[in-house]
């Protein structure tokens, strides 16, 4: 049995900055991975099977419609394998849930098959987010999801990640924006070693997918204001194209006790407290 990890993934930015002659938007974003996500175990056999467990395994479509099944069959074409799925992070969440649960069985088919023969496939075919999910290192993605500059490791940050409880489809979300052509990440960013300057730097940059998906669930507003009104954020902002939330705060400390105070004042709130995965490898 091959045991993979696949981490949430945040957008520490969002930009739109285009959409092409197909339609699809062009983003220029900055994206990490979490230490908390879901857990995907393959074994072999000479079917495909999907075994779900986990607090959202109820809520994920339950066989070859789910996005794993798929990843599985179209990247190990003729083979097979038990996969197990823990699904611990919400359904379309702006999280990339589904995309690194598709990456991790990539990852996890190929040590379990490693001879087999692969067709050359262009991941972006399971989605945008599926690519850039290959690998926890900090990335720059632009284009439609296919263009990636690998920045290593992030640096050590404590993250609360916060879902009130609503799910977002991201077509209806890029449907509700309305400025399609904004500016792109600027050419300098400092070096994430350089923390204070690094977090400054993304305090000046936007999810421009922010206002949409606030338009569509006023109830994120509420998220980012609870999350700013945290003495200790450095950092609040909407993930993906919502409807979770981060908070990056100074210290682990903090971290926790932002998580704990949400979590009692906002029961139905899904809140958890986490740190970048800084580790290059998902």
């Amino acid at each position: 049995m091959i045991n993979e990890f696949a981490p949430a993934k945040i957008n520490l930015c969002l930009h739109v900055i285009g959409q092409n002659r197909n339609g699809y938007h062009e983003l220029d974003s900055l994206v990490l991975f979490t230490t908390f996500g879901d857990r995907i175990s393959v074994s072999s056999d000479r079917g495909w099977a999907l075994k779900l467990s986990g607090p959202y395994g109820q809520d994920i479509p339950q066989g070859a419609e789910n996005l794993v099944w798929r990843a599985a069959e179209m990247t190990t074409p003729g083979g097979g394998g038990i996969i197990q799925l823990e699904k611990n992070l919400p359904p379309a969440a702006g999280i990339g849930g589904g995309s690194s649960d598709a990456a991790a069985v990539i990852r996890a088919l190929s040590k379990l098959y490693p001879n087999a023969d692969r067709l050359e496939l262009d991941l972006t075919d399971l989605g945008a987010d599926v690519l850039v999910c290959m690998s926890a290192e900090l990335t720059r993605m632009g284009g439609i999801g296919e263009k990636l500059i690998r920045m290593g490791p992030p640096p050590s940050l404590p993250i609360v990640m916060v879902n009130p409880g609503v799910a977002l489809n991201t077509a209806e979300v890029f449907q509700a924006l309305e400025q399609k052509e904004n500016p792109a990440l600027p050419d300098y960013m400092p070096r994430s070693n350089d923390l204070s300057n690094w977090l400054n730097w993304l305090n000046a940059q936007r999810n421009d997918l922010e206002r949409p998906a606030i338009k569509l669930r006023p109830v994120i507003g509420t998220v980012l204001a609870a999350l700013n009104a945290f003495s200790g954020t450095k950092l609040a902002r909407m993930s993906g194209s919502g409807a979770t939330c981060f908070a990056i705060t100074e210290t682990a400390e903090q971290c926790e006790t932002l998580a704990a105070l949400l979590q009692q004042r906002y029961p139905d709130w899904w809140v958890v407290a986490t740190q970048s995965l800084t580790r290059s490898g998902a």
